[in-house]
């Protein structure tokens, strides 16, 4: 991916910003010299970040923020419009993949995964997009997967929700000729996907698989960056990154 330099700085806010591709994007964006809101319900994690960030001399701000609940989406939208009377670009990260068989009947985690893969990327859209269209313009970033073009055993349920992402981006850029939509489906990356939840055989081979083959998470920070460094009139609409090992 060629490196591109941002023709104007912006305020970009990146839901599930306290690990993985989230933090990664939060950092890479910073240090291109973009003003960064960072969102997370991990409070502590997001303020060594921003001590990291700002160390570094960037510039990074950062909210509690729990994506499954409208109200909290809506506060950190707000918080950034109160600090820098814009937004430009909006990143839908946060996620979670408890994998397990549909047998399993872990309708628990089903309901999470539709609330916080789903019902979040929605609740960031619903937050921003009022704001985009009085500007004139703004970039939405919804983070999907390769599991939103292929469907695996003990993945129908996360499967299902990134489909469900890539679906919404869709219909929203058809919509809009002044808001860009991008939809970002990484393969396995490293990250801490894996470490809550799901049936623990599941878990296992998914992390033994990305043990072997995941990328690192700046690689899809780098892609972000690329998307959100074009032309105005130039929308990335999709992008899909895999470890060449990944079958």
């Amino acid at each position: 991916m060629l490196a591109s330099t941002p023709s104007e700085k912006k305020v970009v806010l990146i839901t599930g910003a306290s690990s993985g591709i989230g933090e990664a994007t939060a950092r890479h964006l910073a240090a291109a010299g973009h003003q960064v809101m960072a969102g997370a319900r991990r409070t502590d994690r997001l303020t060594a970040l921003a001590d990291d960030v700002r160390a570094a001399g960037g510039a990074l701000d950062h909210r509690a923020l729990d994506v499954t609940r409208r109200d909290s989406v809506q506060s950190f939208v707000e918080a950034a419009l109160d600090r820098y009377g814009r937004i430009d670009v909006l990143v839908n990260n946060a996620g979670v993949m408890p994998l397990s068989p549909m047998a399993d009947l872990r309708v628990d985690e089903w309901d999470q995964m539709i609330d916080v893969n789903v019902r979040g990327t929605l609740h960031g859209i619903a937050a921003v997009l009022p704001t985009m269209r009085q500007q004139g313009g703004g970039h939405i970033i919804n983070i999907a997967s390769v599991a939103g073009h292929r469907v695996d055993p003990t993945a129908a349920v996360y499967c299902a929700t990134k489909y469900a992402v890539r679906a919404l981006s869709e219909g929203l850029r058809q919509e809009t000729r002044d808001i860009r939509v991008t939809v970002i489906s990484p393969g396995f990356t490293q990250s801490e996907l894996l470490d809550q939840g799901g049936a623990a055989e599941a878990q296992a081979a998914a992390r033994n698989a990305a043990q072997q083959h995941a990328i690192p998470a700046t690689t899809i920070a780098e892609a972000i960056g690329y998307a959100l460094n074009q032309p105005a009139t130039v929308d990335i609409n999709e992008i899909i990154i895999r470890p060449t090992t990944q079958g």
